[in-house]
């Protein structure tokens, strides 16, 4: 479905053109379907027009002017059998400074209902993938925040912007300058990571040196945390919006599950870069001194270890896999101001899953609360609660095994 906003004169129309995506002689076409209904609401919510398409599958609906729309497909008149796609949701957002030329189009797409006849077992199968995919982003970016913790003692409540970060300059790159993300997401990575030896240099190594607290070191990451989304809403709106690159692709079918290329290209580089780093921090003479800085900075300093390139060198990786996750989960969910906040509450209960200051035990933690959002959706808990769970979990987590899963119990006093 492409959904056409036209300016006429002085007045201003949503033009939609709704097509089903299907194979013929091994070849994608696009076929218009009739009767498909529409709205249009305005920014208080109140109904601007409404219709249905004809049997090109185009609806025009007349709106007063240039505004803030949002335009809604009506699901349930959808041809049986067919969905919208999961890159098209139903509900789209239409701003007032897009209407720049005669004609806005956004483009919507269906195909065959996934949703026919699949068992539990299928759904479960499915969702595990999706789990899987969340769960690997998730640990990367955990990683990080752990490495951080344990090098520092210091808890990053700002580390979430840091993956916003990372969304932000790829959709900047990708979409504003055209660059690939091929050579675009390298290039993002690096910056993240100079973003955060950046916070280190300016603000906490000297907070270290003055000895501030870690309780206030703490009140100032909550801060940088407002302070960069706000920024970031400024300066892109609250709007979620998507990279250029691999929209629209189709499915691969590995049994009972699908898969898009780009999310399983995501997730095999998720996979490779975790153990990658697995591998430095148990095998290379830096991850024994990033280990032996985590377990006692002092005793580390002693025998000639550099705790301090140590920790800035912990701030370059945890802001380069943060910026990698928000590539991700861009390519995935979209960019959004908010993207890095709503994935900082299930990495720290990834992070108190798999013990404080473990980056092991972050890769498992995280892998296993990206496995429980995805599936606690088949039971019974609702799609817009689906993150519920992990937290609640966190909670029951720290009453009963504080110490997480790979984590060691300490004796203090």
């Amino acid at each position: 479905m492409g959904l056409r906003i036209s300016r006429a004169g002085r007045r201003t129309n949503d033009q939609g053109e709704v097509k089903d995506q299907v194979e013929v002689d091994g070849k994608s076409e696009r076929v218009p379907v009739a009767g498909v209904a529409a709205q249009v609401l305005d920014a208080s919510g109140a109904l601007v027009g409404e219709g249905v398409t004809d049997d090109k599958g185009i609806l025009l609906i007349t709106v007063p002017g240039p505004a803030d729309y949002t335009v809604v497909l009506d699901e349930s008149t959808l041809p049986e059998g067919t969905v919208l796609t999961n890159q098209t949701p139903a509900e789209r957002a239409v701003e007032e400074d897009g209407f720049r030329t005669s004609t806005i189009t956004i483009n919507y797409f269906t195909g065959a209902s996934e949703r026919v006849g699949v068992g539990f077992f299928e759904k479960l199968a499915q969702r595990s993938v999706d789990g899987t995919r969340l769960g690997l982003v998730l640990a990367m970016c955990a990683v990080g925040l752990s490495l951080i913790f344990g090098t520092t003692g210091l808890t990053n409540f700002a580390h979430g912007e840091m993956v916003t970060f990372g969304g932000m300059m790829a959709f900047l790159l990708n979409v504003s300058w055209g660059v690939t993300l091929w050579i675009g997401g390298p290039i993002v990575v690096i910056l993240g990571g100079l973003f955060g030896l950046l916070l280190d240099t300016v603000l906490f190594a000297p907070l270290r040196r003055r000895g501030i607290g870690l309780v206030s070191q703490l009140v100032v990451t909550v801060g940088l945390s407002i302070l960069f989304r706000n920024f970031f809403l400024s300066r892109f709106g609250g709007r979620v919006r998507e990279l250029a690159d691999f929209n629209g692709q189709k499915n691969i079918t590995i049994g009972p599950v699908g898969i898009t290329p780009r999310d399983l290209i995501a997730a095999l580089i998720s996979l490779g870069v975790l153990v990658g780093v697995a591998l430095v921090l148990q095998k290379s003479r830096l991850g024994k001194a990033t280990r032996a800085v985590s377990d006692n900075p002092e005793l580390a300093s002693t025998t000639g270890i550099d705790s301090q390139k140590i920790i800035r060198i912990v701030w370059f990786v945890g802001g380069a896999l943060a910026a990698l996750g928000g590539i991700f989960r861009g390519l995935d969910e979209g960019i959004g101001p908010d993207m890095g906040l709503d994935l900082l509450f299930l990495m720290f209960a990834g992070i108190t899953l798999g013990g404080l200051g473990s980056p092991f035990g972050s890769l498992v933690g995280g892998f296993i609360v990206g496995l429980f959002v995805e599936t606690s959706t088949l039971f019974g808990v609702p799609s817009e609660l689906k993150k519920v769970p992990a937290l609640v979990a966190l909670v029951l987590i720290l009453l009963l095994r504080p110490q997480g899963i790979l984590g060691r119990r300490e004796r203090i006093g």
